[in-house]
């Protein structure tokens, strides 16, 4: 059986319970290891074979997944976060899928939430925002038609850009190219929930300045979300009536 697990956002205590007895109980231990915090693998037994899949291809990955299951052995590939968000794991799946391997998937915290804890923020306001926009600026690696930076800023939704801090320039110009105010608020998350985590607080006009050294491993949130005056949720007015209690008007 192979456990496609989150390993959350970085501070070890961030893994789900099911995640760390899946941990535990593995005989060999895929991981990502140029995100995962290392002291994730505390959990690991002693024999546990532990591959850093920073150094692996797609191919190398698999081989040791299905060895494991030839083998009949335990087998958990760690991601960083919630595997599901940036995680590259439909194409894993598939491939097992299509040899008849079973597996499962761990959800775990992404760093989205994570950095939003660390912030203090929420998305959502009443009045401000109700959308989140989860994305990244095309590099290397483009994106569809229709998801550019610029095509997205224009919601004016909350947003949260992964994958993008080495090129704030270009995040930059693409929100004011899609209409938004360069004093639009910004913030910075670097390693969220790690001991070094780091905030930088900005506008999306400065956001190559305030970055500072920050080039990777940081997400990038622009909204009025975070600092904008909002309303008070309807679900604990006292004059509006829920499923569970009468409102008084």
């Amino acid at each position: 059986m192979v456990h496609f697990v989150g390993a959350g956002p970085g501070a070890v205590d961030l893994i789900t319970l099911r995640g760390a007895r899946l941990l535990e109980a593995a005989d060999v231990v895929v991981y990502a290891g140029s995100l995962v915090n290392p002291a994730l693998l505390a959990h690991c037994k002693d024999g546990c074979a532990v591959y850093n899949s920073a150094t692996m291809t797609l191919d190398e990955v698999l081989a040791v997944l299905l060895d494991a299951e030839a083998a009949g052995r335990d087998a958990v590939r760690l991601h960083t976060g919630d595997p599901s968000l940036y995680g590259a794991i439909r194409e894993q799946m598939d491939a097992l899928a299509a040899r008849g391997v079973a597996f499962d998937v761990t959800p775990g915290v992404s760093s989205l939430f994570g950095a939003a804890a660390t912030l203090g923020a929420e998305f959502t306001l009443p009045g401000v925002s109700q959308s989140l926009i989860v994305t990244r600026l095309a590099g290397r690696t483009g994106v569809p038609e229709g998801e550019r930076l610029r095509d997205l800023a224009r919601h004016g939704a909350s947003m949260a850009i992964f994958l993008s801090a080495g090129m704030l320039d270009g995040v930059r110009s693409e929100l004011l190219a899609g209409g938004m105010d360069a004093d639009t608020p910004a913030a910075i998350v670097y390693k969220a929930t790690w001991p070094d985590e780091r905030i930088v607080r900005c506008t999306v006009g400065t956001l190559a300045e305030a970055a500072g050294d920050v080039r990777r491993t940081a997400i990038v949130f622009v909204g009025r979300f975070l600092d904008a005056p909002y309303e008070k949720s309807k679900l604990y007015d006292p004059s509006f009536t829920t499923g569970y209690r009468k409102g008084t008007t």
